[in-house]
């Protein structure tokens, strides 16, 4: 679809309301003028001010922060955008979030809150009078308040503006499956350089109008960055222009900073956006979309950086440059003709037209608002909670592989759960969405196709297979869309989960990191609800990437999630297909967690029928008594414990050599599943008790723990437990190539023969024969060696390996 004609957006909105929009009347200025220059005074006072808030005296240095800390430059550019929003909602009824990339422009969209009522209903000792202004003025970005930048705190929003590059993402998830949703996500020039965002404006590609919202961009050029210029606003406008239409836009333009120009310039390019934006949803939604990917329409504002500020200080060019992005004015308290500048600067708002004598907002500025929940800062979509409905779950149970004994089978457990999704989708047509790097087939979830094709705008060929327009899989071939798009999924109510290769999370694991802070942020604020749970799947595993090498072999993302705090982290790792289905189950019911889940995709042994894996799965760890020669009656010889599949299978089969060749040696076998287990009870809510803790490891006993990830992990987790140090850790160390599967676990030393040794080296008791095993396990190691290379494949004892009755 090419951008629609003036001739369907006439029949497709009323011509009287477009009319409105586009060419606002003087009164409906003054408004928006007001309420803008309200919201910049705002936006300064929380800056600058820890008294006199009205300028109701003169401003002396008393008056003035101690440390003064915040970003001007974006903000004047942010307000006036929010308010043709605001005017917008105020016409059409229109249900939108506002998106703010330029995220440390937190001043302006706090102000934005508060004029609009919403931040003193949720912050009630920040009244809309002198009072609670004072209060706003002296939180912000000091001890005991709130951040500079628009964070978890800030009614209205659902994007961290503490780290740059994930605006869009966020917007375009929050309208996949909503409808009536309109996000509009401001990009700032700045973030623009980012590859995340670089990368994001393809989301236009996977948007379906009949089913999904709308995403307006509004890529605000202000020129400058932190210390210098950016590069889009020094390229040739025509070449922006062309490399936003090659993603697929239609650009409209605003340039400029004469007033009331700019007001009726970006009102008329607003309403006419908005124009597009229904118009083309309207066609696709009547039936008269000829189904190719609409032409969505994108703003870029021109605005001087630091508009309205001080134009020159001390001599030196401020508005309009990069030595406005933060503090223009930085020595006011010491410098009396900096703080004459800024006395100018907050007088030339005429604060007595925008407050009245309570230090309310006056009513030409109470009237551009919307009302109640139409207002951008109460938005129920950016406090997804409040819309979240449970997905419609079928019995985890129905889907169990039958296991009458370990290692009687061996299945690619990840196939199971991916049936388990299918019938997911099936089952919620509009609240669950799989977000996958091209990556949905290869790790056995290719189930969902049954029910869903792949989401694609684009044109589709005879070729393809299980794509179009009205899919709802999402695969596109990057980590940060598909981690953000989720992201933006959750945060509006919805339920997902990322799949994808082990080592490629760490692509994302920046947004794994910053979603974590604002589900941890977002736990103490009452107003704010509980969201549906980050889920990510990490399959392809390291120790089963032998083939294609190193570079694939990297476990880096638990150690990322375990840096998170207790009350959002988990870590879970099933060792077989009934735990996994377990595991997804609790996931997927779950609220305002990162759930990490850590399985691989190719045939593994299958250790628990289903009623063994749920009660392993609640209990996060446990004995595996057929495993091991240990009878209770006294404590063990040594502890073999692991956590994850591939380090199970080493583990149990070492256990199997010992009890062969030692016969007198008395050998447990724990195998944990949710790693925070492992923590205390104090550290994490998931820690067992003291007791279960000795039940299962003993408390004097060493313990050779067998484990996915990278071995200090281990170390960390138990740190407080008993005698910690008689933990003896097996991981990944950084030893990889293209080899096979076995051989991944010899190089890193966590194979069956090095735990057999490990076992003997560590125990307080030596057998008789124990130093002959030793012997053998060096030469089994060395026969190893040679097989590989000569063989090309493991030797047939590994590759073939079951458990003996």
């Amino acid at each position: 679809m090419t951008a629609v004609s003036e001739e369907q957006v006439r029949k497709a909105v009323d011509e009287e309301l477009l009319r409105r929009l586009a060419a606002p009347e003087d009164k409906e200025v003054e408004q928006l003028d007001a309420w803008w220059r309200a919201n910049n005074y705002l936006t300064i006072g929380q800056i600058y001010l820890q008294g006199n808030p009205l300028l109701r005296e003169p401003l002396e240095p008393r008056h003035i922060k101690p440390r003064l800390l915040g970003h001007w430059g974006t903000s004047p550019g942010l307000s006036l955008i929010y308010a043709h929003l605001s005017r917008l909602i105020r016409h059409t009824g229109q249900q939108t979030i506002y998106l703010a990339g330029p995220g440390h422009g937190g001043p302006a969209l706090v102000a934005a809150g508060y004029l609009e009522g919403t931040y003193s209903e949720i912050y009630p000792h920040v009244g809309q009078d002198e009072a609670g202004m004072l209060r706003l003025f002296r939180q912000f970005s000091s001890p005991g308040g709130i951040p500079s930048h628009v964070s978890v705190t800030t009614p209205g929003s659902i994007h961290e503006g503490g780290e740059l590059g994930y605006v869009l993402v966020h917007a375009f998830g929050a309208v996949m499956d909503n409808p009536d949703l309109l996000a509009v996500a401001v990009v700032g020039d700045g973030e623009a350089e980012t590859g995340p965002l670089e990368g994001s404006w393809k989301g236009v590609s996977f948007l379906n109008p009949e089913r999904d919202g709308a995403v307006l961009p509004i890529l605000h050029l202000n020129g400058a960055k932190i210390a210098g210029p950016t590069v889009l606003s020094r390229k040739d406008p025509a070449e922006v222009r062309g490399l936003l239409e090659g993603h697929g836009y239609e650009v409209l333009e605003v340039a400029g900073s004469d007033l009331p120009g700019m007001h009726h310039r970006f009102a008329a390019a607003l309403a006419g956006a908005w124009a597009k934006i229904r118009t083309i949803q309207q066609l696709a939604r009547t039936g008269e979309w000829d189904g190719t990917r609409p032409r969505w329409p994108l703003i870029v504002l021109r605005s001087p950086k630091g508009w309205t500020g001080p134009e020159q200080v001390d001599g030196v060019r401020m508005e309009g440059t990069w030595r406005s992005h933060q503090v223009p004015l930085s020595g006011v308290r010491d410098n009396p003709e900096h703080l004459a500048i800024l006395e100018r600067w907050l007088r030339s708002y005429r604060p007595e037209e925008l407050f009245d004598a309570t230090g309310a907002p006056a009513d030409l500025v109470r009237a551009l608002a919307p009302v109640g929940e139409l207002r951008m800062s109460a938005s129920p979509h950016a406090n997804g909670g409040l819309l979240t409905r449970d997905l419609a779950l079928p019995d985890f149970r129905d889907y169990a592989i039958d296991v009458p004994k370990p290692v009687r089978t061996r299945a690619e457990s990840t196939r199971r759960l991916g049936e388990l999704l299918r019938d997911v989708y099936r089952d919620n047509p509009d609240s669950f969405r799989l977000f996958c790097p091209d990556e949905t087939n290869s790790n056995r979830l290719g189930a969902v196709f049954e029910v869903s094709d792949r989401a694609f705008a684009e044109r589709v060929t005879a070729d393809d297979v299980a794509i179009s327009r009205n899919g709802r899989v999402m695969e596109v071939l990057s980590e940060h869309n598909c981690h953000g798009w989720l992201e933006g999924y959750t945060l509006t109510g919805r339920h997902g989960l990322f799949a994808t290769y082990e080592a490629f999370a760490m692509v994302s694991a920046s947004q794994t990191v910053q979603h974590g802070k604002w589900l941890q942020e977002a736990t103490r604020l009452p107003w704010r609800a509980k969201v549906p749970s980050l889920n990510v799947l990490l399959t392809s595993t390291a120790w089963r990437n032998d083939h294609n090498g190193f570079s694939h072999q990297g476990p880096g993302l638990i150690q990322v999630v375990l840096t998170q705090r207790g009350d959002v982290a988990r870590v879970y790792l099933p060792p077989d297909a009934n735990c996994l289905l377990s595991v997804a189950d609790h996931c997927l019911r779950s609220r305002s967690y990162i759930n990490l889940i850590v399985i691989d995709k190719q045939p593994q042994p299958q250790w628990l029928n289903i009623d063994q894996a749920i009660e392993h799965c609640a209990r996060g760890a446990g004995i595996w008594d057929w495993a091991g020669t240990d009878d209770g009656s006294s404590d063990p010889d040594i502890v073999l414990a692991c956590a994850g599949d591939v380090v199970t299978m080493e583990t149990v089969a070492a256990a199997q050599i010992l009890k062969e060749r030692l016969p007198g040696f008395k050998v447990r076998v724990v195998n944990v599943v949710d790693l925070m287990t492992l923590m205390r009870p104090k550290d994490h809510p998931h820690g067992m008790s003291g007791t279960l803790f000795t039940e299962l490891f003993t408390d004097t006993v060493d313990v050779v723990f067998a484990f996915h990830g990278y071995p200090g992990a281990i170390h960390q987790l138990v740190h407080g437990r008993p005698d910690a140090d008689r933990f003896r850790v097996r991981g990944f160390i950084e030893e990889g190539t293209t080899t096979t599967p076995f051989d991944m676990t010899v190089r890193n030393r966590a194979s069956r023969y090095h735990l057999v040794m490990d076992a003997i080296n560590n125990a307080r008791r030596l057998p008789r024969g124990a130093s002959d095993l030793m012997a053998w396990c060096e030469r089994k190691l060395a026969e190893h060696q040679a097989y590989v290379v000569e063989h090309l494949e493991d030797l047939p004892e590994v590759r073939d390996w079951a458990m003996k009755d």
